[in-house]
């Protein structure tokens, strides 16, 4: 059985670096350089994704063969195309940081439409001072989150395959000079496009205009055809739509109450997909001041509650960088920058009015806000509220604070927070009798908005413990589990439990760090 043949549209239709020695360097005027995996000693497949090896057209037995093992190791490459790392630049907690580029990612080509990635596989020219290389536990946080978000519908990057490569990578895991050698692995990832708002910003920082409009052309043209050949307002329609894209994504991580943790340029996606799984999580307790990561922990830029804002910051960057492709038109920008801002006003309303079981309507608004002060106000798991409000819906209208709900609280609430929680639920309940739906249809289309079951920071740990001493099962159950997210799944509740208090400030439960 044959290892099925690769393409590249990126490689073929834009410029790359003439040069193909493997080391640290500016590149410019290309989009990217030839890039080889480093080969690994012992390659095992620990995990894979059936439903992204149907979306490549792969079988088991092709997933199984060893020829096409070594292909995601970067022990052989892909046939039929050069594999390459991107170029491009980005702002990194609000500055512009100029070059940056794939440093340990290496793009195989494209397979049924798809392009892959091997993350994890060795140098390449922007790799500055780092090997190239991903540790065990940082690929099994994305390969398990790249799953985890498609499976609760928002748009993302997907993962292939989970690769142990049988050698150690050395890291300090938080910057606090204590570097140890640990597990290595390879995440194969996989999307319809990786291109970032960095690939742009790095062609208008250097002045390339026609790099610029080379790689503008050949977006609107293989991503974006429907606004129409190359032209001041094609790619006035480009910047709109990304914007909204964006927006719409950002509304989507909101409502799951999902934290990216370093939204910085080069890991925004011109697909509006979630893209680069690093130092994210879930919010456990809804704290609108939270962020995943350490290196975030002072400046708390990238915090949950700042994420829409961080968007629009990011579309703006985005926007300044395609101006040459605009004639100069500020004004196209400030259009895109509030066609951002009524998707996610729009987005949000319309996605947390449905995990209340609502439809829009005046004052639904004003009565989402009032919750999330409520929310704030005492450690509640937000996860854990949301689902538990389905139940809520069919029952009586509340008289006491419901015990299905007191389950949220971290702590003991008081008296006059309970009071509070009792007088928006009865508020909330009356509303619900507005809606046309009986209150079981509710709570059946609230079941299927609200989540049971997300990738909490603490279960991903426990899988990674577990897999760092040789059982990968771990990996395999929560893949299993968060597959079907908004399911009962009897027997699978020990992975719906709130954050156990040993992982309040637990490594790699309570926060992150970018160094993986």
């Amino acid at each position: 059985m044959s290892v099925p043949g690769f393409t590249s549209r990126f490689v073929d239709s834009l410029p790359g670096d003439p040069l193909t020695h493997n080391e640290p360097r500016q590149v410019r005027g290309a989009l990217w350089s030839k890039a080889l995996p480093t080969p690994v000693s012992a390659p095992t497949l620990l995990a894979h994704s059936r439903e992204v090896a149907a979306l490549l057209g792969l079988s088991e037995a092709v997933l199984n063969e060893p020829a096409f093992l070594s292909v995601l190791a970067g022990n052989e490459p892909a046939p039929g195309v050069t594999p390459f790392a991107a170029n491009y630049g980005g702002h990194q907690f609000g500055h512009w940081a100029g070059q940056l580029g794939d440093g340990r990612a290496i793009g195989l080509g494209e397979l049924n439409g798809f392009e892959l990635q091997l993350k994890g596989a060795g140098p390449t020219p922007y790799s500055r001072r780092g090997d190239g290389r991903a540790v065990l536990r940082s690929s099994i946080r994305e390969f398990l989150c790249s799953e985890a978000m498609h499976h609760l519908g928002v748009p993302t990057t997907r993962a292939l395959s989970l690769v142990l490569t049988g050698d150690r990578v050395v890291r300090d895991m938080f910057y606090d000079g204590h570097p140890e050698p640990e597990p290595g692995a390879i995440v194969c990832r996989v999307a319809k496009s990786f291109l970032r708002f960095g690939n742009f910003e790095l062609c208008a920082s250097r002045d390339d205009v026609a790099l610029l409009r080379q790689l503008g052309e050949f977006t609107l043209t293989h991503y974006f055809p429907h606004l129409g050949p190359p032209s001041k307002d094609s790619f006035a329609g480009l910047l709109t739509e990304v914007a909204e894209r964006t927006a719409s994504l950002m509304a989507q991580w909101q409502a799951v109450g999902f934290v990216h943790g370093v939204m910085n340029t080069d890991n925004m996606s011109m697909l509006g997909l979630t893209i680069d799984y690093g130092p994210y999580g879930w919010v456990d307790d809804f704290d609108p001041g939270w962020t995943p990561n350490t290196t975030d922990a002072e400046q708390r830029r990238y915090r949950f509650g700042n994420q829409p804002g961080i968007g629009l910051w990011n579309i703006e960057r985005l926007g300044i960088a395609l101006l040459p492709l605009l004639e100069d038109e500020e004004s196209l920008v400030e259009a895109a920058m509030l066609a951002y801002q009524r998707t996610f006003e729009a987005e949000a309303s319309r996605r947390f009015t449905a995990k209340l079981g609502l439809t829009p309507r005046d004052g639904t608004v004003e009565l989402t806000h009032s919750l999330f002060s409520f929310l704030a106000a005492e450690e509640t798991d937000m996860t854990l509220f949301f689902r538990a409000l389905s139940d809520v819906v069919e029952a009586g209208v509340p008289t006491t604070f419901p015990d299905a709900l007191r389950t949220a609280f971290y702590g003991t609430p008081t008296e006059a927070h309970l009071a509070r929680g009792l007088e928006w639920l009865r508020t909330w309940w009356e509303r619900t009798r507005e809606e046309a739906a009986t209150p079981a249809v509710l709570a059946q289309r609230m079941r299927a908005v609200n989540p049971k079951y997300v990738l909490r920071n603490y279960l991903a740990q426990e899988a990674i413990d577990a897999a760092h001493a040789g059982d990968v099962s771990g990996v395999r159950t929560l893949l299993e589990v968060l597959r079907r997210p908004f399911d009962e799944q009897p027997g699978q509740e020990k992975f719906s439990q709130k954050r156990p208090d040993w992982a309040r400030s637990k490594p790699g439960c309570s926060a992150l760090s970018c160094s993986s």
